[in-house]
């Protein structure tokens, strides 16, 4: 048991760890929704057909300042939006009013994301001590 003890102590003091769990990291704030769209193969077709339509109304989406950036999927197989949303929900309500997502043509994955957390690292104060020993 002893050594068992003296084991976590020395991996502890090695790792720079303290004794206390360190605090948890503030949430990211969620500032944008990407909304990947995916064209289903199978009514690839279908979905041309509704397409001006499509993109009548995801311009009047983009002027209304709902869409922040649009971009063509490299592979082809669709569009990535940058919505100006603070949750999955309200970005879901936007794109599911849309017509290759009425129509069914399409797959839909939402990630919500916000600013670079690591950089949170960057702005704290280094703890009391300098890491040179002076």
């Amino acid at each position: 048991m002893f050594l068992l003890r003296l084991s976590v102590l020395a991996l502890i003091f090695s790792t720079g760890l303290s004794a206390q769990a360190p605090a948890a990291p503030p949430p990211v704030p969620v500032t944008d929704v990407m909304a990947l769209l995916t064209v289903k193969p199978e009514t690839r077709a279908d979905a041309m057909r509704v397409l001006p339509e499509e993109v009548r109304q995801t311009a009047l989406l983009y002027l209304s300042g709902k869409i922040d950036q649009w971009y063509s999927r490299a592979d082809g197989k669709g569009v990535i939006f940058f919505l100006r949303c603070q949750t999955v929900e309200e970005a879901k309500a936007l794109m599911e009013g849309l017509p290759l997502h009425k129509a069914g043509y399409v797959e839909m994955e939402y990630i919500p994301v916000g600013p670079l957390a690591p950089l949170r690292l960057l702005t704290t104060q280094p703890a009391s001590g300098n890491a040179s020993g002076k």
